[in-house]
């Protein structure tokens, strides 16, 4: 089989229809990912406009060089759009066919019916428009953490630039009125070749941005807790696993908070269960609002909570609890025009020593906790020595308190042996 132009425009018409099938295939199979739909048409489009040139010569220009390009680039606009919808944002149905309306606007006027070579220089910056369109949409979005979010950025941005090398290589093609054998050109068969090449790799890279999404969605939905948002009992633990390794190499001050929602019983009896969620969807709030990027906060389970702060000396972690416990106490104040009045006590463990061990930090503020509990509630409580060597005793000040103790140590030998174990 001779390498030329014809043999190109056939094997792409295949292979752009087979990786539009393949991309709506895929789409089926989970159709949450909608971007992969509209990339699918887009293939399928750009088969359509390349059998219109294929037919150059044997229909009227109007059908294959008007309406092939107006379908071309109807598919890049596609693509753009499906490089939008990817990361969230609104279709613009008017952008979407501004290219090919343009288009055939300026193949209406009589000056250019002939001037091919401005033709040519605006089909290439239509094309080149949106493909660049579509590399800045996912450049836009590179905050989520995709790998192939970057190939897709780089060979959009080069297939732009290509296409702009059309205009100046028009002048080298056979593209006169006289002379109808546009095809003869070694530089088409080049560009023809790379578009070939082009939109096989697009199409993998498109699918695979599609399933590391996927993957990625599956992975934090194990590790967030669906209701606040925070990362749940397992992530945390994990997340605390691995600030301690990172602890052993540059040892810094670090405390850790738990945190009980008072009476939170008593907000769901009065109030019901779904108010008592809004509760938790506040607590969480303001715990991101008050607490550092770099810090951890989780869910343990039920109302209560815990946070690692790093870097965060005895008075800072302070600052920062009684900054959370504040900052909730005015947002839980009224909850959809309910007087809830929620508070939290925050127990408070402080390590300035080089080696940290998180689960120790845990079960002391476990201790702080339950004073902060007995001593009134909405408070702050420091762990001291006096406090670890009373809960080691059992020396609480209530018989009920002395039963949570002893629950809550159970609860917090499990943890320490999962950290241990991780970490």
């Amino acid at each position: 089989m001779r390498l030329d132009v014809n043999t190109l425009f056939m094997v792409t018409i295949y292979v752009e229809a087979i990786l539009g099938l393949l991309l709506l295939f895929a789409w089926a199979q989970n159709t949450n990912i909608y971007a992969v739909c509209w990339w699918g048409f887009a293939h399928l489009i750009r088969a359509a406009s390349i059998v219109l040139f294929g037919m150059y010569g044997s229909l009227p220009d109007l059908i294959t060089i008007d309406l092939a390009n107006a379908l071309l680039f109807t598919a890049f606009a596609v693509t753009w759009t499906g490089a939008r919808v990817f990361d969230g944002r609104p279709v613009e149905p008017v952008y979407l066919v501004t290219g090919a309306v343009l288009w055939l606007l300026i193949c209406r006027l009589p000056v250019l019916t002939d001037a091919v070579d401005i033709r040519a220089l605006v089909a290439s910056g239509i094309i080149t428009c949106y493909t660049w369109l579509t590399a800045y949409e996912f450049w836009r979005g590179r905050s989520e953490p995709l790998v192939s979010r970057w190939p897709a950025v780089f060979m959009l941005f080069a297939h732009g630039a290509l296409f702009l090398l059309r205009t100046p290589l028009a002048a080298m093609l056979p593209w006169s009125p006289g002379n109808k054998d546009v095809f003869a050109s070694v530089w088409m068969t080049v560009l023809s070749f790379e578009a070939l090449l082009f939109t096989i790799s697009i199409a993998f890279i498109l699918l695979a941005m599609a399933k590391e999404r996927a993957e990625l969605r599956q992975r934090t939905a194990a590790m967030v807790d669906p209701l606040t948002g925070i990362a749940n009992r397992r992530a945390f633990l994990q997340d605390a696993a691995a600030l301690t390794k990172r602890h052993n190499g540059d040892p810094r001050p670090t405390a850790v908070l738990l945190i009980d929602l008072d009476h939170f019983k008593s907000i769901n009896d009065r109030f019901g269960h779904a108010l008592g969620d809004r509760v938790l969807e506040v607590f969480a709030d303001a715990a991101r609002q008050a607490l550092r990027t770099s810090d951890l906060i989780g869910r343990l389970g039920g109302e209560e909570f815990a946070a690692v702060l790093r870097d965060a000396n005895r008075d800072k972690a302070m600052a920062v609890a009684e900054r959370l416990r504040e900052a909730f106490a005015v947002a839980a104040q009224d909850v959809d025009g309910r007087p809830v009045c929620a508070t939290v006590s925050i127990g408070l463990a402080c390590c300035e020593a080089p080696a940290l061990d998180v689960p120790e930090l845990m079960a002391q503020a476990d201790q702080a906790l339950y004073f902060a509990k007995e001593r009134g509630r909405n408070r702050v409580e420091v762990a001291s020595l006096d406090m670890v060597i009373a809960g080691r005793r059992g020396d609480t000040p209530t018989a009920t308190a002395i039963a949570a103790l002893v629950e809550k140590k159970r609860r917090l030998s499990a943890i320490s042996s999962w950290i241990r174990v991780e970490g």
